[in-house]
């Protein structure tokens, strides 16, 4: 059976992202992509050109991923993670990246993979307390007591923040969620986890 074949099974004739029915074509999932179906999604044109980054992502076009996160097939998990990781000014993106649970071996596929660029556009590199350099995605844990200014709680110290998002034009600058919120954490006192 050839890849695409398979791929439609998987998929039941549809982009396994946003559903689409028409000029559906396979993807590889890179790094490391070897060609099977393992390590390859079916995507409609307006998906795959925005994956591949040919074209503009339209963050509205990408709503679609509040289902496609939770699709139990690696390689789809794999492209909705970078695909959220590359909105970071998209709260709903940012939100679900939070909520998103992606198996040890799956998330490292996923941070593999991202683009460099969406970290680091304009040289703007986040550092840890110790100097570890810390990436979206990363769980990184607070080394001392922060009280959250207009929230009116403190953040503890020891407290883990996972899928941590970088301020682009900030290196001393986090955003995390805690108590349900999303604040911002000044890198000086959070390590890398």
């Amino acid at each position: 059976m050839s890849i695409e074949q398979t791929l439609s099974d998987r998929a039941g004739n549809a982009c396994e992202f946003c559903g689409a029915t028409d000029a559906l074509q396979p993807l590889d999932v890179g790094p490391d992509a070897n060609g099977t179906a393992e390590m390859a999604v079916l995507a409609c044109t307006t998906c795959a050109d925005q994956i591949s980054g040919t074209a503009d992502i339209d963050p509205k076009h990408w709503l679609c991923l509040n289902d496609a996160a939770w699709s139990q097939v690696p390689p789809v998990q794999v492209v909705a993670y970078r695909m959220l990781s590359r909105m970071p000014d998209e709260s709903w993106a940012r939100d679900l990246l939070d909520m998103l649970y992606l198996e040890e071996d799956t998330l490292a596929w996923a941070k593999a993979g991202l683009d460099a660029s969406t970290d680091a556009d304009d040289g703007v590199v986040h550092k840890d307390t110790h100097g570890a350099v810390l990436a979206a995605g990363d769980t990184v844990t607070l080394i001392k007591d922060l009280k959250v200014k207009g929230a009116n709680f403190t953040a503890k110290r020891g407290t883990a923040v996972r899928n941590i998002s970088l301020v682009a034009d900030n290196a001393s600058q986090i955003e995390g969620r805690v108590n349900d919120q999303r604040i911002v954490i000044l890198t000086e006192f959070v390590k890398k986890s």
